[in-house]
């Protein structure tokens, strides 16, 4: 980590000097003060300044990023996958694209291997971590696929649910798809959602509602 020593008159000018020779921001470093100023006997016998170092912050984000990219390099080893990560930061959110030859293994079926993949990294990177880090990981972008498949089906069989006025159960889902369902028809007029049984069997219903609310 880089960081300077500066002194001045008061903390405050001591670090604008600090910040000024290191090229950043007050957010982006950490401050520690070692000598308090003192104005001395008469303002001029003893009278010291103040000393601080200034220290720049390690982004906790692009720690996170390197992790991601290890632990995910050493996994895809062991499994004899070669690929390619597209890295991306959105916020807190790390956001991973796997490309390769091989991504029918690593999507699984119906995304469980993917969705696994995910959990472990994430457990790994978030491990001793004040401030949780949220990974997404995705292959050949098979979750913006599988979300459209999704909606399409939601919005299918809220249809039907209403032609024939009785509920619609669906297969297990993970969280993940749930929410895609549950979000897709939250709007829709004369059909409520509910989740019901544990995981890894919990299902949504589609609801028909024959007396909704305007």
């Amino acid at each position: 980590m880089e960081s300077v020593q500066k002194s001045g008159k008061t903390v405050e000018e001591a670090l604008r000097y600090a910040l000024a020779r290191l090229g950043v921001n007050r957010e982006e470093v950490e401050v520690e003060v070692i000598q308090e100023p003192s104005k001395g006997l008469l303002g001029v016998i003893g009278r010291k300044e103040a000393i601080i170092n200034v220290t720049k912050k390690i982004e906790k984000q692009i720690l996170a990023v390197d992790e991601v990219k290890n632990i995910l390099n050493k996994i895809l080893l062991n499994m004899e996958i070669e690929a390619e990560l597209k890295i991306e930061e959105v916020d807190n959110c790390i956001n991973v694209d796997i490309s390769g030859d091989d991504m029918a293994l690593v999507i699984g079926r119906r995304g469980e291997t993917l969705d696994s993949l995910q959990y472990l990294v994430s457990l790994a990177v978030n491990k001793d971590k004040e401030e949780y880090v949220r990974i997404l990981l995705d292959a050949e972008e098979y979750r913006v696929k599988r979300k459209k498949t999704l909606q399409n089906l939601a919005r299918r069989l809220a249809k039907k649910a209403k032609t024939k006025k009785s509920d619609i159960v669906l297969e297990p889902m993970n969280p993940y798809e749930r929410r895609i369902i549950h979000s897709t028809l939250q709007n829709v007029f004369g059909i409520n959602t509910i989740s019901r049984g544990k995981d890894p069997y919990r299902k949504v219903v589609i609801c028909y509602n024959n007396n909704p609310k305007k």
